[in-house]
Parts: structure tokens; sequence; C-alpha cells
């Protein structure tokens, strides 16, 4: 593991210490794991993730309708008015 310092406000770092005597977790453990799920939800796939993640997608799929390719911008439309 990497040693870093961080600063927190008087209040935050009282609700960390709460939290931690209360969880039975370390505050660095608390840390740690919110640190993780900001990363989480920061995280983009790049343009060859996207390529690679649609072409993985092409034809897994199966509709009853025919006229997909032609009429998916109707198919839409009627999606989101639902």
């Amino acid at each position: 593991m990497v040693r870093m310092q961080v600063q927190f406000t008087e209040a935050q770092a009282a609700s960390l210490r709460r939290l931690a005597s209360a969880s039975g977790k370390s505050a660095a453990e608390l840390v740690r794991q919110g640190v993780d799920l900001y990363l989480a939800g920061q995280w983009r796939p790049g343009r060859e993730e996207q390529v690679r993640r649609a072409l993985a997608a092409v034809g897994r799929f199966s509709s009853a309708s025919k006229d997909v390719s032609t009429g998916h911008d109707r198919y839409l439309a009627e999606a989101f008015r639902q």
C-alpha cells in the first residue's frame, strides 16, 4: 500500500471516527472503500473498449420484429413514449 496524507474538516473527521467505531473498521479502511466507490463511478470506457463492447453485442439478441434495422427510430420513439 502507498501511504498518503489527507486532511479532513473537523466534522468529516468526527463522522469518520464515529462510523469507524460503529462498524468495527478502521478509518483508513472506510476511506479506501469510499475512494473505491468514487473511482468506480468515474470510470468510463475508452473509444476502443466501447467499440469492442458494441461489436460483442452484435447478433446476441433476437426480436419478433423483422424490421428493426430499418424501423429502429420508430421503435425507439415508441419506447420513450411509454
